[in-house]
């Protein structure tokens, strides 16, 4: 019987080839066959030369996870590709489940190889809105119940988490938006810091800093991340800024804080 083969499923970040790690690129290389959703090939043209690559479009998560632990069952070195980190709304749940599902005998073996994510790419656009404890919600119901997420954004907002919103609003789910501000307004005041960022460190990126009374819906889509801060979250010069609580110490002063841990 043929030894089972290997899986890297790999996070390829927010888009940018700079933002692409030296880790992942080393494992798209590694493999035979290259399995993602069709945008995610673009710009790795260079990496997936003369390896197999299949593409399927949106929707067919779980036939890409299906066929990587097919291939790579027969003893084939696989790699899915993700956007951001695969792990954080991506591919790795998905192949991990299924791979269960097989014998140990035929069970590849996983890897996995973690991207930027696009918390971390927007938030390094706004500033350092992150500092300090934060959540990160999809307001996508397509997978989770919304009454789910409502109690999630309840409870997000009033243990004063900054929270980060992933699919915030497309054009069929135009609601869901406003209805998550709605929720967290009633634990923030109406000048706490919010940044958008759209489609982070890529060509068409925009980035717009202003206020949780300010923010308009209309200005948000699918391509954006929403990052609101939470009741200690400020504005230093055009950065948002979450403190972490250490002691404030003038510039030029010789007592420093210490450094984290």
């Amino acid at each position: 019987m043929t030894a089972p083969g290997r899986i890297y499923i790999v996070g390829l970040g927010p888009g940018a080839r700079e933002t692409l790690t030296m880790q992942a690129q080393q494992a798209i290389q590694a493999a035979e066959v290259v399995i993602g959703y069709g945008i995610y090939f673009v710009g790795l043209e260079d990496l997936v030369a003369d390896r197999e690559t299949i593409a399927l479009p949106l929707t067919q998560e779980a036939e890409r996870a299906r066929l990587s632990v097919e291939r790579a069952a027969t003893g084939q070195t696989v790699c899915v590709i993700s956007s951001g980190d695969a792990g954080v709304y991506g591919m790795a749940s998905l192949v991990f489940e299924m791979a269960g599902e097989l014998p140990d005998e035929r069970r590849p073996e996983l890897v996995v190889v973690p991207g930027i994510s696009a918390v971390n790419a927007c938030a390094s656009l706004l500033g350092a809105p992150l500092s300090h404890d934060f959540a990160v919600i999809s307001l996508s119901d397509l997978l989770t119940p919304w009454p789910t997420i409502e109690r999630r954004l309840t409870a997000a907002a009033e243990a004063d988490f900054v929270i980060a919103l992933y699919n915030p609003r497309s054009q069929r789910r135009d609601w869901q938006l406003p209805r998550a501000l709605t929720i967290i307004t009633a634990h923030r005041s109406a000048e706490t810091p919010v940044g958008i960022v759209r489609s982070a460190y890529r060509p068409e990126q925009q980035v717009r800093v202003t206020t949780l009374s300010q923010l308009d819906p209309a200005e948000v889509d699918m391509f954006s991340t929403v990052i609101i801060g939470n009741t200690q979250t400020r504005f230093v010069g055009p950065w948002i800024v979450t403190p972490r609580g250490y002691p404030a110490v003038g510039v030029g002063q010789q007592e420093r804080a210490s450094p984290p841990r």
